[in-house]
């Protein structure tokens, strides 16, 4: 009998061995995802600050020309060299962090805010809106999302508004479908019905109860997206259907220097590596933000 009882306490012991492992495993990968976290939310913070305070940072003005020094290679007077018109080219990158970064934002913002109410009412009330809208965002995904913002931007003409109204037209479907999705999932819970039996008008159960329970996938979606549409924008301005010359914007830079590739190199790699440390910088920030929300992980204290 004693061996017999000596057996289930051994294995009750093993289980709560590995429950302690496993719970230690969940902190150690928990704590790891916090601090990249921080690490690329500061990275992203000092991009910000960059276009910011990019006029006061800019050690040149961007916009100045001087003939003389055109297409200097880059020097410790100018880190990155001069263009064509001898300006200076890192002023003229870290000037373009606002025109660039800020669209990127403003267009984020807008597809994400504009996608999520329409996902929201679809899912919500039905009938015809939900028919109506799900169709034009059948339409608007119908075709490659950058040909389709192409062709309207060109329509709309030039300008880095036109190319940011463009790149809306075509965007804000992703976000519809999300968030229709998670309010077709949540409306049927039993704290909703208790909410509509308690009086709350159809307006207070989506801002109280509906958007607060499925705002994490638009949030995580909207992060990744930061990186794609600011290429996106690139695109545009680089075809000159976006920001104009002279207008300093990492894509329209990178146009105007395109025939000058092998010979001065550095017109073209100056904004491109900006475009390319900036893109993965909010990648990166992305994808840490999903691992971070996602419940698999465990918000362990």
């Amino acid at each position: 009998m004693k061996k017999m009882n000596e057996v289930p306490e051994k294995e009750k012991e093993s289980r709560d061995n590995e429950n302690r492992v496993t719970v230690r495993v969940q902190r150690i990968k928990k704590s790891h995802i916090k601090q990249k976290l921080i690490f690329f939310s500061v990275l992203a913070a000092c991009l910000v600050i960059l276009a910011i305070f990019s006029d006061h940072l800019c050690p040149y003005d961007p916009y100045a020309q001087d003939l003389s020094s055109a297409l200097q290679a880059p020097s410790f007077q100018h880190p990155m060299g001069t263009d064509t018109y001898g300006r200076d080219m890192l002023s003229r990158v870290i000037s373009g962090a606002r025109a660039s970064i800020f669209s990127t934002f403003i267009l984020v913002a807008a597809i994400s805010i504009f996608g999520t109410i329409v996902g929201l009412c679809c899912g919500y009330f039905g009938g015809i809106l939900d028919s109506v809208m799900m169709r034009i965002s059948d339409v608007c995904l119908a075709f490659p999302g950058l040909v389709f913002a192409m062709a309207i931007a060109a329509i709309l003409g030039g300008g880095i508004q036109n190319a940011i109204l463009a790149l809306a037209v075509i965007s804000w479907p992703k976000y519809s479908r999300i968030a229709r999705s998670q309010t077709l999932a949540l409306k049927n819970e039993p704290y909703i019905h208790a909410v509509i039996l308690a009086g709350d008008s159809s307006v207070q159960i989506l801002v109280r109860h509906v958007l607060p329970n499925m705002i994490g996938p638009v949030l995580v979606t909207a992060m990744l997206d930061i990186g794609t549409m600011m290429m996106e924008l690139a695109g545009l301005s680089f075809l000159g259907l976006g920001a104009q010359i002279p207008m300093a914007e990492w894509g329209s830079m990178m146009s105007s220097g395109r025939s000058m590739i092998q010979t001065y190199p550095w017109v073209v790699l100056s904004p491109g590596i900006a475009i390319f440390v900036s893109v993965v910088i909010f990648n990166l920030l992305g994808d840490t933000v999903r691992d971070y929300l996602d419940p698999k992980n465990g918000r362990l204290q």
